[in-house]
C-alpha cells in the first residue's frame, strides 16, 4: 500500500484570539480526488494555506511526499509550491492579459518571451477544457463567467502539477456550467494522473468530482468516508450540513442588538 502524498498531523493555527485549526488530521493518498466540505469560515482555505507553505501552523506537522513543509526555506520551498496548480475561487485572471497569456503566465513568471512557442502551449491547454483557438487573444472582461474559470483551469494545469488545488470551483455559476466545470475536472484529474483536493460548499459538485469526502467543522475533521456515504453518514453534523438544515448541531452565530447569538438564544463568539 503507497504511503499517503499529503498528511496533516495535528495542525493547529490561529489568528491572534481566534482558533481556526484545532488538531487537524487528514491524508489524501496519491492520485486520490478529496473533498472538503464544511461551513464558511471553518478554515478550509486555510488548510490549504498550510499545506502550500504560506501559512505556519503554531502545532502540528504538515507533510508532502514525507518532507515536513514547515521546515523548508528558499529554494526548497519554491520547489515545492511548484508541485501544486491552483483553481482560485473567483479564477484570478490578469485582467490586462491577454487569455494566452493568462494561461501561460505559470510557464514564465511573467516574462514575455518565447511568444510564438507559449502561445502554441496556451492553445493547447485551452483545448483540454473546451476553448478554441479564437478566444486565445481576448482579454479576461471579454468572456462570460464559465468561460473565464475555464481559462483558470487552463493555467492552473498548464505547468503539469502533481497535485491540484480547487478552490470554491463552481462558485458564481449556473448549474449547467457548474455541472461542465464539475466534469472538465474528473476528466482532467483522470487523464493528468494528478492528486486533488477541492475545498466546496456544492455538494452536487462534491459528489461528482470526490473519491472520498471529508468534513471540516471546528477546526477538525469531524467525518471521512466515500463520496456514496455523504448522505447517510450517521454523523448528526454531516446530516445537517447536507441537508441544509438550520436545526441541529451546527450552531451559526447571527448577531442580534450588540451580541452574536446561536439560533437558541445563547451567547456565541463573533
Amino acid at each position: 500500500m503507497s504511503e499517503p502524498l499529503i498528511v496533516m498531523q495535528d495542525v493547529c493555527k490561529r489568528f491572534g484570539p481566534k482558533v481556526v485549526l484545532r488538531g487537524m488530521n487528514l491524508s489524501v493518498e496519491p492520485g486520490e480526488s478529496l473533498v472538503v466540505i464544511g461551513g464558511s469560515g471553518t478554515g478550509k482555505s486555510v488548510a490549504l494555506k498550510c499545506i502550500l507553505g504560506l501559512m505556519t501552523p503554531e502545532k502540528g506537522r504538515v507533510l508532502v511526499g514525507g518532507v515536513e513543509v514547515g521546515k523548508l526555506r528558499g529554494s526548497a520551498m519554491a520547489r515545492h509550491r511548484a508541485r501544486f496548480g491552483m483553481l482560485f475561487q473567483g479564477g484570478a485572471l490578469f485582467d490586462s492579459l491577454s487569455v494566452w497569456r493568462n494561461v501561460s503566465f505559470a510557464l514564465t513568471r511573467g516574462d514575455i518571451g518565447r511568444s510564438s512557442r507559449l502561445r502554441a502551449e496556451a492553445i493547447d491547454n485551452l483545448a483540454r477544457v473546451g476553448l478554441g483557438a479564437e478566444v486565445a487573444d481576448l482579454k479576461p472582461a471579454e468572456l462570460s463567467g464559465g468561460m473565464q474559470k475555464r481559462v483558470a483551469l487552463a493555467r492552473a494545469i498548464a505547468a503539469r502539477p502533481e497535485i491540484m488545488f480547487f478552490d470554491e470551483p463552481t462558485t458564481g455559476l449556473d448549474p449547467i456550467m457548474a455541472d461542465v466545470i464539475n466534469n472538465l475536472i474528473v476528466e482532467l484529474v483522470r487523464d493528468l494522473g494528478v492528486t486533488a483536493v477541492t475545498i466546496t460548499h456544492d455538494l452536487a459538485s462534491a459528489r461528482k468530482i470526490a473519491d472520498r469526502v471529508a468534513m471540516l467543522y471546528n477546526g477538525r475533521i469531524i467525518w471521512e468516508g466515500p463520496k456514496d456515504r455523504l448522505y447517510m453518514s450517521g454523523n448528526p453534523y454531516v446530516d445537517q450540513f447536507v441537508a441544509g438544515r438550520a436545526e441541529g448541531p451546527i450552531q451559526m452565530a447571527v448577531r442580534r442588538g450588540d451580541v452574536f447569538r446561536n439560533d437558541d438564544g445563547e451567547p456565541a463568539p463573533a
